[in-house]
């Protein structure tokens, strides 16, 4: 059943220093926008907009029958993006879920689990998701994240967290998944709020919340997903698409 008060936003920004108009990309054929799109549509989400810097990105989600709102280019991040979004197409929705729009491959279950977790506790004003990692794979682009018996998160760390010392126990690694919810009132005290000292010194945006007092929720699942940063990762996820699609067969 599709939840009217809840909108899943993808933002979508043309520039990129790695892989400039990746949005635009063809993956099997579309464009990776549309891939995104379609896992959230296809989620109980009552509406799915794209949030985007760039009237080419628009055209082409309106072309496949998708919403787009255009945003200002100068914003600094995503969720800044997604909050004007909300403000202009979305006023009265009370939960936000922030779909990258480089994550083609994401499970629409993922999605949904968000929204049951924030619909079903009102108690929770923001909420991600965490897989197990492997400690000898991570590096400092893959964020992992510790969170407490309550599951709420501890911190985020490009760094290896838990740290194993000599003689210590070792714990599991889990690897944060970039997918956000948030009540629409926690993203606009969110984009408010001034850049954090940690969120400078880790560059990594929820710190911001964690620093001024906002919990996350992790939410661990074992699914997975390809995210898109480079060339060489949109040949991997057509790899993995088509090993699905021809496991369907």
């Amino acid at each position: 059943m599709k939840k009217d008060h809840v909108a899943v936003v993808i933002p979508a920004r043309y520039a990129s220093t790695r892989f400039p108009a990746k949005a635009l990309a063809l993956l099997c054929g579309k464009p990776m926008i549309r891939h995104v799109y379609e896992k959230a549509a296809a989620s109980k989400a009552g509406m799915v907009l794209v949030a985007t810097d760039h009237e080419q990105i628009a055209r082409v989600v309106e072309e496949f029958g998708g919403r787009a709102v255009m945003t200002a280019e100068s914003h600094p991040s995503g969720t800044d993006r997604i909050a004007e979004a909300v403000r202009k197409a979305a006023p009265e929705v009370e939960v936000v879920i922030n779909v990258q729009g480089d994550e083609p491959l994401i499970p629409t279950s993922v999605i949904d689990e968000l929204i049951d977790i924030m619909t079903g506790n009102p108690a929770i004003e923001m909420a991600t998701v965490a897989v197990p990692g492997d400690r000898a794979a991570m590096d400092e682009n893959n964020v992992k994240v510790v969170f407490g018996a309550d599951n709420y998160a501890l911190y985020f760390s490009r760094a290896m967290i838990p740290f194993v010392r000599r003689g210590g126990v070792e714990a599991p690694a889990w690897l944060h998944w970039g997918i956000y919810a948030y009540r629409r009132t926690t993203l606009e005290r969110f984009v408010s709020l001034p850049t954090g000292v940690l969120e400078n010194c880790e560059k990594l945006e929820q710190l911001r919340a964690l620093e001024n007092g906002i919990r996350i929720y992790v939410h661990r699942s074992n699914l997975e997903s390809i995210g898109v940063d480079t060339p060489a990762d949109l040949a991997a996820a057509e790899r993995k698409l088509l090993e699905m699609q021809n496991g369907k067969k």
